[in-house]
This record gives C-alpha cells, sequence and structure tokens, in this order.
C-alpha cells in the first residue's frame, strides 16, 4: 500500500486538517487509559457489519458497524 504525500496549501487548509484530526482524536480513535474508549463517550455496536471509512485521506481508519 503507497502513502500519497499531501501539501498544505495555506493556512485555512492547515486548519481545516486539524480539525479533522482533533475530531478523529477526540470522538473516534481508542484511548488505552479510558479502557478503550474515546474522550467524547461512544454508545457501543454490537450489531451489523464492520466497515472500515478512511480518515484524513486514509492516514487513520474508523471502523464501524453498520
Amino acid at each position: 500500500m503507497s502513502r500519497e504525500a499531501h501539501v498544505l496549501l495555506g493556512e485555512t487548509h492547515l486548519r481545516r486538517i486539524l480539525t479533522k484530526y482533533a475530531t478523529y482524536y477526540n470522538e473516534l480513535r481508542n484511548h488505552r487509559s479510558l479502557d478503550k474508549d474515546a474522550p467524547i463517550h461512544r454508545a457501543i455496536q454490537h450489531v451489523g457489519r464492520i466497515i472500515s471509512a478512511p480518515i484524513l485521506g486514509g492516514l487513520h481508519h474508523h471502523y464501524c458497524r453498520i
């Protein structure tokens, strides 16, 4: 799998990327110190097929049930 380098296109673009990362970090990413939860608690999904949704152009992924 190849990773593409992304070029920042100015301050607005950088802020948009940082905002998306902060959302991912606080709402989706597992944190070991929080017993594998996120800082903003989310409900556990027990039923459904698991899919992978790319975050930040595929740098990270969010796995969820649909």
